[in-house]
């Protein structure tokens, strides 16, 4: 199983003509059966995909729909046991607590890929190896 980071999802809705193929890639990513995510990924979709700032901001209630179209693939919650995880692998990854709570919900669910552009691509976390799906030699684009 995959687990889809915030930015395949933002990349999903965008309409910004500069994200054209990344847009394509991760609009087929999500029909893919084998994908995974978290109650934190889609609280960042939802912030991030509405804020006024972005160039083509959703509607409360098109980034709500959309969340609750995305609850179809299994989901991590946030726990104390997922926060305790998070905080452990920042220090022993030094990433950011966000990322390796991003890192250790994908582990929680069995997740063995975390598909996202912002880690490195091919850095393994303890066997959940970082994708991007954005990267010229990723499924073949």
């Amino acid at each position: 199983m995959r687990f889809v980071d915030t930015n395949v999802l933002l990349y999903a809705v965008s309409k910004d003509a500069t994200e054209v193929r990344k847009a394509r890639i991760a609009r087929a990513l999500l029909t893919d059966g084998d994908l995974a995510l978290s109650v934190q990924v889609l609280q960042e979709f939802y912030v991030q995909a509405t804020r006024a700032g972005r160039a083509d901001p959703l509607t409360a209630g098109q980034a709500a729909a959309l969340v609750e179209s995305w609850l179809r693939f299994p989901m991590q919650a946030m726990s104390v046991e997922l926060m305790q995880a998070g905080l452990a692998a920042s220090v022993k990854f030094r990433i950011s607590y966000w990322d390796a709570t991003i890192v250790e919900a994908a582990r929680l669910l069995g997740c063995d890929v975390l598909l996202t552009e912002d880690l490195q691509d091919g850095r393994n976390f303890d066997g959940v190896r970082v994708e991007n799906p954005f990267a010229p030699k990723a499924r073949g684009r």
